[in-house]
């Protein structure tokens, strides 16, 4: 137990004003944009940064792995410390830290200095993407907060959506380095306008728990690199390896939080039913999410044959209909249960999944379309009711962790999604694997439906 140190901030009021309040989401919004621009963006560069800095392609994937372990391994520590110092400074820091960091990658002279930088960027994206829940809903009365997080996907899924065409038309015009760079004057106008709009939050009274950050950061970073091994296919005793230092320093943590009033590891929050459901439940979309998103474009190109434009075309319809449906779910989930909202969404993408799964052998482009539409809807359908649910099952004094725990459960299921693709096209080839994960997709889809409707009995009781 730690010590008291500090009273606690008294709480601010229910929401800006709305002038202060539109200000105040364009920081947040556009901080959230360019975070999820740079992983896309970042993914469409490894050929020109391999040929550039002449390494293999085996390599290149680091660029874009230490910029999702930097920021999975931090993003729970900068939440609990953003309720002890305050969520808007963790937020402008951590864009603060993004924004130079770019500057540093678009500047980086070696393959070596990039992959510093990089880490660098994802330990900025962490402390942004590691609050940003619970600033929005400092930012928005609790009357509108469905529509707040319908804002938060769409932002994330007209990001998602661009950032192949943006990073094309920047490579385009001009080398790889551009594409960092151009991070850096919109981070510079987000801070200007956060550091005059965004609200002070409470603090809480107990103490940073720096050894705790370190057992959390350890356990999440032990799992993340783990199951990459995995998914690339490392030596099963490495991966092994790495897999059980994840256990050891996540019970490390769990036993140095018992008692703890916000331990690093939300295991008290976990306690909640309706919290930890719809935690499962992200876990199980994203998961999905990973599934389709790399198991299609090997099914695309290796089994139907299609070009890479023709891919990134038929990849588009997922993305972009999330960002039309994500807007009007949230406005029902200012009206009706999240937990119904969130089966709905996820009973449809269970039989998007399922219908991709069964393609015919020669499908016509309105075949694949029409199906990623279907996916897409119930995928957008399902986001901004599970993250109001999410956030509005904890209390006002552990909203950093969890927010925090939103970031997580996405990269979580998002790296699941990857090694369980990995496994079915290990186990049955690239033809059949990618329609194995397809239809597993389907599965995990409906089991996460089952969890989501499970929350309605738990908001009764």
């Amino acid at each position: 137990m730690q010590e008291q140190t500090s009273p606690v901030t008294p709480p601010v009021s229910d929401g800006l004003p709305p002038e202060r309040r539109r200000w105040a989401i364009l920081a947040i919004f556009t901080a959230l944009a360019v975070a999820s621009l740079d992983t896309a963006i970042a993914n469409i560069a490894l050929p020109a940064i391999a040929a550039d800095l002449h390494v293999s392609p085996a390599d290149v994937v680091w660029v874009v792995n230490v910029y999702q372990i930097a920021l999975l391994a931090t993003v729970l520590p900068l939440g609990a410390l953003g309720e002890i110092v305050g969520h808007e400074r963790i937020y402008l820091s951590g864009l603060a830290l993004f924004t130079a960091a770019s500057l540093a990658s678009a500047c980086a002279w070696s393959f070596e200095s990039l992959l510093v930088s990089r880490t660098l960027q994802g330990l900025g994206a962490s402390g942004m993407m590691s609050v940003n829940g619970a600033l929005v809903g400092f930012v928005y009365p609790r009357r509108l907060m469905g529509r707040a997080f319908g804002y938060n996907a769409l932002v994330v899924a007209t990001a998602t959506t661009a950032g192949p065409t943006v990073a094309a038309a920047i490579l385009a015009l001009g080398p790889w380095p551009w594409l960092f760079a151009i991070n850096i004057p919109i981070g510079i106008v987000a801070i200007a306008i956060g550091l005059k709009t965004l609200p002070q939050t409470p603090r809480a009274a107990h103490r940073f728990d720096f050894i705790g950050a370190v057992l959390a950061s350890g356990a999440l970073g032990f799992f993340i690199i783990g199951i990459s091994s995995a998914a690339h296919h490392a030596h099963i005793v490495v991966v092994a390896i790495q897999l059980v230092a994840a256990i050891v320093f996540g019970w490390l943590a769990m036993r140095r939080h018992a008692g703890h009033p916000a331990p690093m590891l939300p295991i008290d929050l976990f306690r909640r039913p309706l919290f930890a459901l719809s935690v499962a439940t992200s876990v199980c979309s994203f998961t999905v999410q990973g599934l389709a998103f790399v198991s299609l474009p090997f099914y695309f190109q290796t089994v139907l044959h299609r070009s890479q434009v023709e891919t990134g075309l038929f990849m588009t319809p997922w993305p972009l209909i999330v960002g039309l449906m994500a807007p009007i779910a949230g406005r029902l989930s200012d009206r009706h249960a999240p937990g119904l909202l969130g089966g709905i969404g996820l009973v449809i993408l269970a039989v998007g999944m399922a219908l991709l799964a069964t393609l015919p052998s020669t499908p016509a482009t309105a075949d694949i379309v029409w199906r990623m539409l279907v996916c897409g809807a119930g995928f957008g359908f399902f986001q901004a009711p599970n993250l109001k649910a999410l956030m509005s099952s904890a209390p006002p004094g552990r909203s950093g962790s969890a927010s925090s725990m939103i970031a997580t459960a996405r990269l979580t299921g998002q790296t699941f999604g990857a090694a369980l693709t990995a496994l079915c096209f290990g186990l049955a080839g690239s033809t059949e694997g990618a329609t194995a994960a397809l239809a597993l997709g389907a599965g995990i889809a409906g089991l996460g439906s089952l969890m989501s409707f499970l929350r309605l009995t738990v908001g009764r009781s």
